[in-house]
């Protein structure tokens, strides 16, 4: 490999805005996140649904749905 090329990699803690801390490497000497697996919502089974028009409101009177 060529000298001089490669980046610099650091031990960093990235850091999620719900507060939680994972170690891992990169390029930057920082890291945030805006989700991760804590607080994303397909592993902690919580929906959230973001709806400006209220398409899902109609689709869930539609289909009779509660």
């Amino acid at each position: 490999m060529k000298e001089g090329i490669h980046p610099t990699v650091y031990k960093v803690d990235a850091e999620c805005v719900c507060g939680a801390k994972y170690k891992t490497f990169s390029t930057s000497d920082k890291v945030r996140v805006d989700i991760c697996a804590a607080c994303h919502p397909f592993f902690t089974g919580q929906e959230k649904i973001i709806d400006t028009e209220g398409r899902v409101e109609r689709f869930k009177r539609r289909y009779n749905m509660k």
